[in-house]
């Protein structure tokens, strides 16, 4: 079965292929002044369980399309099936916006995207500006 995935790629995949998904984001969201230390401390544990994550770095300004600090964790495709149910099981009450990477930030950040916890608002306006997908 490795063979296959390690072969030379088949034919693009179509719209609505999650073969198109090439990493997931997962945005930590938090308060700097009341919630950051459960921030700190779930950011320590994916490091020490998920080295194959790359944490992004703190965001205590907006930055992007969203209105509350954050930090972000970007994850290979092949880490969802155990990084996600970990992830639901442990974030302390954050709020996260887990999204593919598929190459329509507006759609992965909005149609494509699922929330753990409170949904937030996000600035949509930003990817408009970028010239990404509108």
């Amino acid at each position: 079965m490795s063979e296959k995935s390690s072969a030379a790629p088949g034919p693009p995949a179509a719209a609505g292929d999650p073969r198109a998904i090439a990493a997931y984001h997962a945005h930590v969201y938090y308060d700097p002044a009341t919630t950051r230390g459960r921030a700190e401390q779930l950011r320590r544990r994916v490091a020490a369980e998920f080295p194959q994550a790359k944490l992004g770095r703190w965001h205590d300004e907006l930055i992007g399309p969203h209105t509350q600090a954050m930090y972000q964790i970007a994850f290979p495709s092949g880490m969802l099936a155990s990084f996600l149910p970990w992830l639901m099981l442990n974030r302390d009450g954050l709020t996260i916006l887990l999204h593919p990477e598929a190459g329509d930030d507006y759609r992965d950040h909005t149609a494509h995207a699922v929330w753990f916890g409170a949904v937030l608002p996000l600035r949509l306006e930003a990817f408009r500006n970028d010239g990404a997908a509108g």
